[in-house]
């Protein structure tokens, strides 16, 4: 650092001396140890309930598509004017375009105002009571909504009151198994880790809000790809709780990949608010295990190779036939 400020300070033009040591002094004080990603602004949803109005912020569904979620890629347009079978667009660098009503989609980016409410569209009783009498006995409830938009509502009736958030995010595999505004973050995104942190970073917040910190505890799986990253992240997000990852065995074959080693397990955070604690369960029977029969004997025609290439016609100089009785317990011949 004094090395820089010595080559600023031998500048001779005293105006561009001023204007860079003006600029060095803002990337030094916005520098922050730890995480570090670009915070990816903005956020859109498409809300396909709301009409197209002038003023109103939309998107271009994609030709030849009915699925208001399967966007064209143009971006976020404001409607200028409202025909009985089209919209006049502009777009924030000043270009038009005409497009008709039923490509158009209402669109929300982060920040804008959306005031989300519930509607019930369906209940199954099994509490004991009618319809309107839940029987006195505790119930679940299924919110299908975009997930920010759904903790944003909770927070009205729940800030600061909820026990435990379990949540599974997209594990940003680069297999476009998630999107961020509308569009597949896939492998070839030079941003994808700094879009799926931002993604994750706006929804932990609204955990945290929710979450009672007294006593609460916020559980959250990840895989190999983002684990080190999320583990920064929640240590950044909740400074004030105790965070402990564990590994879970999801498959204890293991899931063979090229050139990599077979992964059995995938891992879990547990971020621990207040008195929050595991405690000790006694287990009942439905976890012993039971014994596998096939261990008793064995069933030579289970060693049998599937899958892909098992055939004679995909390897005729590697295929060797190995022939077993009728009841699989015995080797009758070979070859």
């Amino acid at each position: 650092m004094a090395h820089i400020d010595n080559l600023i300070d031998s500048i001779k033009d005293p105006q561009l001396r001023t204007a860079l040591r003006a600029e060095y002094d803002k990337v030094t004080k916005s520098r922050r140890l730890g995480l570090v990603f670009d915070r990816h602004l903005p956020e859109s949803v498409v809300l396909p309930g709301f009409a197209i109005r002038e003023g109103e912020k939309v998107q271009v569904i994609a030709d030849g598509s009915d699925d208001p979620a399967d966007i064209d890629g143009s971006g976020v347009w404001t409607v200028t004017d409202v025909a009985a079978t089209h919209a006049r667009l502009r777009d924030g660098n000043g270009e038009t375009r005409q497009v008709g009503r039923g490509r158009l989609v209402a669109t929300r980016e982060f920040g804008d105002p959306i005031y989300p409410g519930l509607v019930s569209t369906g209940r199954v009783l099994r509490g004991g009571g009618a319809d309107g009498d839940d029987g006195g006995k505790p119930f679940h409830t299924v919110i299908n909504a975009e997930n920010y938009h759904a903790l944003e509502a909770l927070l009205f009736a729940h800030e600061g009151q909820v026990d435990a958030i379990y949540i599974d995010p997209p594990y940003n595999t680069g297999a476009r198994d998630w999107k961020y505004n509308n569009d597949y973050v896939d492998d070839a995104d030079p941003y994808r880790h700094s879009k799926w942190l931002s993604f994750i970073e706006r929804r932990l917040l609204l955990a945290k809000r929710l979450l009672n910190p007294a006593d609460s505890v916020l559980i959250v799986t990840i895989d190999e790809k983002e684990y080190l990253r999320l583990g920064l992240l929640l240590e950044q997000t909740f400074p004030e709780a105790r965070i402990q990852m564990v590994s879970s065995i999801i498959n204890p074959k293991g899931a063979t990949r090229s050139k990599a080693f077979a992964r059995t397990d995938e891992y879990v955070y547990f971020v621990l608010f207040g008195d929050a604690a595991p405690q000790p369960a006694a287990l009942t029977s439905d976890w012993k295990v039971v014994r596998d029969p096939r261990a008793e004997t064995l069933r030579w025609a289970e060693l049998l190779r599937a899958g892909t290439n098992a055939r004679r016609v995909d390897r005729p100089n590697l295929f060797y036939p190995v022939f077993v009785s009728e009841d699989g317990s015995r080797l009758v011949s070979a070859g």
